[in-house]
């Protein structure tokens, strides 16, 4: 009777082993050990493969304590994806991920560096204008991007570091580029190249002193806003004033050299500091000193002016 029961028992657990579908336990029978048997059910879609839904955290903790950011990691909607799979080589250790490739780092130059610094800025992680040299405050900017992100914070730019950076920012417009200058000179217009003229370039905001078709002096200049326009056209300078004080705007104005009513082209110390996030009240600002002081010394009364799109 016993063993009649044990049967029983048996068959009832082999029953309960198929309509779950999975590996049953070890059973025993009168001291005899039987394997587990593995019992497949009928597959659906999907099955068997790993769901990655991804980290939709906006990076890590913040190291520096800087960078007001918005936005999370590329597109600027989380990190995404997930941890990469790796590859275990057969009985061996887990295969070291590639390193990201570096693009630019400490000492590079150019516009690529250019636009990193300017998106940089737009997230409040460089707060100078852009360069277009890697310097240390660049690296400094990039190792606290970084990590923000949970990135190495090496302070060179890979891969990595820019996919997350240009998809939490636009791109930058001509001007955050040329913040502080350093744009080149657009061709001089055609009433530039005889005699003896300030060449003045709305479109590259420059300023090339030239003499009989020669370019002598390249400078950086700015222009009045919308609401108070520089003036363009065909002009020559009447009046120069080497420490002018404008007393409609109560402001300094040095190495004035006037041209078109109160417009001159002069020297501006806000220029120097806030480069194009500013603007003048008309005049053609000039931000170097130095080469503003050896122009003021060149041009007479007379010398003509030519502003210019």
């Amino acid at each position: 009777m016993r063993t009649k029961d044990m049967r029983r028992s048996a068959a009832a657990l082999a029953v309960i082993v198929v309509a779950g579908g999975c590996t049953g336990p070890v059973v025993k029978v009168d001291g005899d050990q039987r394997q587990p048997v593995r019992i497949d059910g009928t597959a659906t879609p999907g099955d068997g493969t790993p769901k990655d839904d991804g980290d939709t955290t906006a990076g890590g903790g913040d190291s520096d304590g800087g960078g007001d950011e918005k936005g999370g990691g590329p597109g600027g909607q989380g990190s995404g994806g997930g941890a990469a799979p790796t590859t275990v080589p057969p009985g061996g250790d887990p295969a070291p991920a590639a390193p990201a490739k570096v693009l630019w780092s400490r000492g590079d130059e150019g516009f690529e560096v250019r636009e990193l610094q300017a998106r940089l800025r737009q997230v409040a992680w460089l707060h100078v204008g852009p360069t277009g040299t890697y310097d240390e405050l660049t690296v400094q900017a990039v190792k606290g991007f970084q990590g923000k992100r949970g990135l190495p914070r090496t302070g060179r730019t890979d891969t990595v570091t820019w996919a997350w950076l240009v998809g939490m920012t636009r791109e930058p417009g001509k001007w955050e580029l040329y913040a502080f200058g350093g744009q080149p000179a657009a061709e001089p217009d055609p009433r530039c190249l005889t005699g003896r003229v300030l060449c003045i370039s709305k479109t590259s905001r420059t300023l090339r002193w030239m003499v009989n078709g020669t370019t002598l002096t390249t400078v950086e200049v700015r222009f009045g806003s919308q609401y108070t326009p520089t003036r363009e056209g065909v002009f020559s300078v009447y009046f120069k004033s080497r420490d002018h004080w404008s007393t409609l705007y109560d402001t300094a104005m040095p190495y004035a050299m006037f041209f078109s009513g109160g417009q001159a082209v002069h020297y501006s110390s806000d220029f120097a500091a806030r480069g194009y996030y500013g603007a003048s009240h008309g005049c053609v600002n000039v931000r170097d000193e130095a080469a503003i002081a050896r122009l003021f010394a060149q041009v007479r009364n007379g010398d003509k002016v030519v502003v210019y799109w």
